[in-house]
């Protein structure tokens, strides 16, 4: 109705939908550019069904793809509107506010590479078509199509005094599966792409070992394994074993500092930082499942599950979307692996107060407590229905 309106004003629009989810996100977008119409347009923007980009957006970043006919992609930077929502909410933050001021403003500065965000951005048709146009080979088309004209020698722009307002994930069921797609889909990307990175002619070495080491293997592999395994299984295995020593460096100064690091995203959230910390590393189990699933190309590795967003639906219809007081349904909200996880560490700390010497049960029962916390669905706004 609201595009009709406008077309009765005398503007070019159009609304157009398709009849089914064949390839979901890249299979729609794919779809879109077969539009008669397109072969007039030289760019196309991106905005997911939550974004809503102030009037001026094309104004501020059309003219950097008009001038610099080297730049394929000009990438927003999101703005949360519920932020504030609940205390998962501000983790997310915190966390989403460091890929965008420090890994986005790094690879755009630095290598004029970093990987597409899926919304809030605006393309270069040629470009995009050079690279060989959308694929749903993975759950990260973004991503892929990225990577693919990086190497056919794009550049991409990052603008972060350009905000567009979205939401995040407010109940512990959608963001499960959205960090499960971000997590398993970057590897299975990983996969299908490194011997084709390698071989590239067209960019230097340098950029080759950036987007290999630097961009996949450690952001998108090694981190989520390293921060499951280490801090959760390993670390308080040693408190079992007297005659293992992990270096001060290993579990204290690094983390430190990639905390700090962290908190200078998000100065109004320093005082969450501690909680930042144990609530990130009960969520690495479960990218480091999906990382494994992207990784071995197992079962679950092409789910697509529509990341739940509550808008205004809560104001719409108060008696079944108001967020209430959690009441724990087994089956429902009950989730055995946190548990399981938990109880291991509160056996590990336990151990550690009689027959430790390295006092690790302060942080052994604080992860354990938040373990507790999650595997219960006490975290989120919960709804019913979740």
């Amino acid at each position: 109705m609201e595009c009709q309106r406008w077309a009765m004003k005398g503007v070019n629009i159009k609304y157009e939908i398709r009849d089914n989810r064949n390839g979901y996100k890249a299979g729609a977008l794919k779809e879109g550019l077969k539009r008669s119409y397109v072969k007039l347009c030289d760019y196309v923007v991106i905005f997911d069904a939550d974004f809503q980009p102030e009037p001026d957006f094309l104004c501020r970043t059309v003219p950097f793809l008009i001038h610099n006919p080297k730049i394929a992609l000009v990438q927003a930077r999101w703005k949360f509107v519920n932020a504030d929502e609940c205390l998962m909410t501000r983790m997310q933050e915190m966390s989403l506010d460091y890929h965008f001021t420090v890994e986005q403003e790094v690879g755009s500065s630095t290598y004029a590479f970093f990987g597409f965000n899926g919304t809030a951005g605006v393309w270069r048709i040629a470009a995009l078509n050079e690279a060989g146009g959308w694929k749903d080979r993975t759950t990260v088309e973004d991503m892929d199509l990225a990577v693919r004209a990086s190497l056919k020698g794009w550049k991409f722009l990052y603008l972060g005094d350009i905000k567009v307002k979205n939401e995040l994930p407010s109940t512990l069921k959608a963001f499960r599966y959205q960090q499960h797609r971000w997590s398993c889909g970057p590897a299975n990307l990983f996969r299908k792409m490194v011997v084709e990175i390698i071989t590239n002619n067209r960019v230097t070495a340098w950029k080759k070992v950036h987007v290999i080491y630097s961009f996949f293997f450690v952001r998108k592999v090694v981190a989520h394994i390293n921060t499951f395994i280490f801090y959760c299984l390993v670390l308080p295995a040693t408190v079992l074993v007297q005659e293992v020593e992990v270096p001060k460096w290993g579990y204290v100064y690094i983390p430190a500092i990639i905390t700090l690091l962290n908190s200078v995203s998000t100065p109004r959230s320093f005082h969450l930082l501690v909680y930042w910390i144990l609530f990130e590393n009960v969520m690495a189990m479960h990218r480091t499942k999906g990382t494994i699933i992207g990784l071995l190309e197992a079962s679950r590795v092409n789910e697509w599950i529509v990341t739940e967003k509550l808008g205004d639906a809560s104001k719409a219809k108060p008696d079944v979307r108001t967020p209430t007081k959690p009441r724990l349904k087994i089956g429902e909200r009950v989730l055995m692996w946190e548990l399981g996880v938990a109880a291991y560490l509160f056996i590990c700390g336990v151990y550690d107060i009689f027959f430790g010497k390295n006092q690790f049960f302060i942080f052994l029962f604080l992860q354990a407590i938040t373990f507790c916390i999650v595997g219960f669905g006490y975290v989120g706004t919960y709804l019913p229905s979740s």
